[in-house]
């Protein structure tokens, strides 16, 4: 994988090549990073690279001419490379990136990304060099370069040996729609609270089950948001019942309990995890209306604790 970024600001990327994992990568070869300054495609003294908007208004908005000719640079030297780079903008106008779209353009060949400064770019750029806009967030930074940073961070570690473990990204946050399950290491207890039992037992099955099941906790507590768009299977309503109902078992009246839920059954018994346990009914992660008694994701039960306390 091949990165090249127009920045006006390139020591900055000097936090992601200094350490890391996207370091480490980049060291061995796994991916490559080159940085193009639009100052240097400047023809007057003063190496003018904004101007003005049309239109009157606060601030600066970076000129077609050297972003352009920078560009052209990034793509005749990865042609030259053998490679089919695309060009990103990183904007805050752009399509929001989630797990899955980085996942998808972890398969490109190479990106070009540009990092915007002051008011922006001049429209007529992205209109005639740009491929692709992407946004981090709904929410405005001063340049492009943190998010360009935080976008090769992400794509970097689905490169194929560049996390110590392959199966480290299958099993970060999001990678599966799902949040991460929670880690513990040595010592065995802190404090009062101890480390589940079900990890210190060997059994690798029940660690498994034990584990997405607080995934599927998690994330319907914390964002409902992606369980609505994600589904469960068969397998995992279940577990995801079992997880609500001893939510519920340890909520009343106090804060939320400093210990996990319990490991789950291989299969649950007769009654068990039934959506009796949720006050009438299972979760609607189908996003269709949630009818009347039923939680909907996100939801909590009277004597379940406010955010704020979970």
């Amino acid at each position: 994988m091949r990165f090249d970024v127009v920045t006006l600001f390139p020591e900055q990327f000097s936090a992601l090549t200094g350490d890391g994992v996207a370091a480490r990568a980049l060291r061995r070869g796994i991916a490559r990073l080159v940085l193009w300054n639009p100052r240097d495609f400047t023809a007057d003294t003063h190496r003018t690279v904004d101007d003005r908007p049309y239109g009157g208004g606060p601030g600066m908005v970076m000129k077609v001419a050297p972003l352009a000719a920078a560009i052209e640079a990034a793509r005749t030297a990865t042609a030259a490379a053998g490679i089919a780079s695309r060009v990103a903008y990183l904007s805050p106008q752009g399509r929001p990136l989630d797990q899955a779209a980085i996942a998808r353009r972890s398969r490109a060949p190479g990106w070009v990304l540009v990092a915007g400064r002051y008011e922006g770019v001049d429209e007529r750029l992205i209109e005639g060099w740009v491929d692709e806009e992407w946004s981090i967030g709904d929410f405005v930074l001063s340049g492009g370069e943190l998010p360009a940073m935080l976008v090769m961070d992400a794509i970097i570690r689905l490169l194929p040996g560049a996390l110590g473990h392959a199966s480290s990204a299958a099993q970060d946050s999001y990678a599966e729609g799902l949040l991460d399950f929670p880690h513990y290491t040595r010592p065995e207890v802190v404090g009062e609270r101890q480390v589940p039992a079900v990890l210190l037992s060997g059994d690798h099955a029940a660690i498994a089950r034990w584990r997405l099941q607080q995934a599927l906790g998690r994330t319907w507590q914390r964002r409902p948001d992606l369980l609505a768009r994600r589904g469960l299977s068969a397998a995992e309503q279940p577990l995801l019942e079992g997880y609500l109902s001893a939510h519920r078992a340890q909520a009343p009246g106090s804060a939320r309990a400093p210990q996990p839920m319990p490991a789950p059954a291989s299969t649950p018994g007769p009654g068990a995890n039934r959506a009796g346990d949720l006050g009438g009914a299972a979760p609607n992660l189908a996003g269709a209306t949630t009818p009347p008694g039923e939680l909907a994701p996100g939801k909590l039960a009277p004597g379940d604790p406010p955010p704020e306390e979970r």
